[in-house]
């Protein structure tokens, strides 16, 4: 890599990383309207490299872009009952279509909605329940294991982890960056717990890192699939430097579902008063 395309990949980077940090300390609106932003922005990204944008599914596009923005409002109550019209809409329109595969058209637009929206869905809600803070330290722990894995494996990296998939990454890279996010989460166990909105212990910051790590981890993975299936390198160029926006979320989609399982356990454990106001 070049001294341009650096610069280019780092300024990016900081870019992006400084509208999540924003729309955190923003507040929830903001942060939910950003959401919608990448919901909407995946999906599109998501539809074309699976050959499924054209003049006819434009409609289709439009409401399964309709849908996702619903979603990373569901913490209200009227996008969440809107969603579920949308749904019951989508499958309507498919009659009106005259799709030559409606199935394959449907289920494009379903894994969509559950493989992106429901994610960010999910990720919105914590925010509201638990608090913007928290999920800061969701995507700190992403950025960390992503660092670590990239350092350690740049350097030590020998074994493949998952050559089938993605040849680069190594299990000298996977334990480099858990090694790196159990050493963030205990420094957020012992210090800045008010901050963050949890109160637990060492050993449940240390499995919480251990279980982005696991998911970031399969996160990535699950995108390099759909991209090897599809002969295709990045979801798009919309972030120079770093592919489409998918590509940066990528991780994230399986994290916070995973996240979210997490704390509805500890909220019981803790009996944290928010989050168990929720189930």
């Amino acid at each position: 890599m070049n001294i341009k395309s650096w610069l280019t990949r780092s300024l990016s980077g900081i870019i992006y990383c400084g509208i999540i940090v924003g729309c955190v300390f923003w507040g929830i609106y903001p942060f939910s309207f950003m959401a919608m932003l990448f919901g909407v922005l995946a999906i599109i990204e998501f539809e074309k490299i699976c050959e499924g944008i054209s003049e006819n599914s434009l409609p289709s596009l439009m409401m399964d872009c309709f849908g996702v923005s619903l979603l990373c409002f569901s913490w209200l109550v009227y996008p969440a009952l809107g969603w579920i019209l949308v749904f019951i809409c989508r499958l309507i329109l498919e009659l009106y279509l005259k799709n030559s595969r409606p199935i394959r058209c449907l289920a494009l637009s379903l894994m969509s909605q559950l493989y992106i929206g429901l994610p960010l869905a999910l990720m919105t809600t914590i925010a509201r329940f638990t608090g913007l803070h928290f999920v800061l330290v969701i995507f700190l722990m992403i950025w960390i294991n992503d660092t670590g894995a990239f350092v350690v494996g740049s350097l030590l990296g020998r074994h493949r982890l998952f050559e089938r998939i993605s040849p680069k990454k190594s299990w000298e890279g996977f334990f480099g960056g858990l090694l790196f996010n159990l050493l963030a989460g205990w420094l957020f166990a012992i210090g800045g717990g008010d901050f963050w909105d949890v109160k637990w212990n060492v050993i449940t910051w240390l499995l919480f890192a251990t279980t982005v790590t696991l998911f970031s981890t399969w996160g990535d993975l699950v995108e390099s699939l759909i991209k090897r299936s599809l002969n295709i390198k990045d979801s798009g160029h919309i972030i120079p430097g770093h592919g489409g926006i998918l590509d940066r979320i990528d991780s994230l989609l399986l994290v916070i579902p995973a996240v979210f399982l997490f704390l509805l356990v500890a909220a019981v454990y803790y009996e944290m008063p928010i989050m168990a106001d929720f189930i």
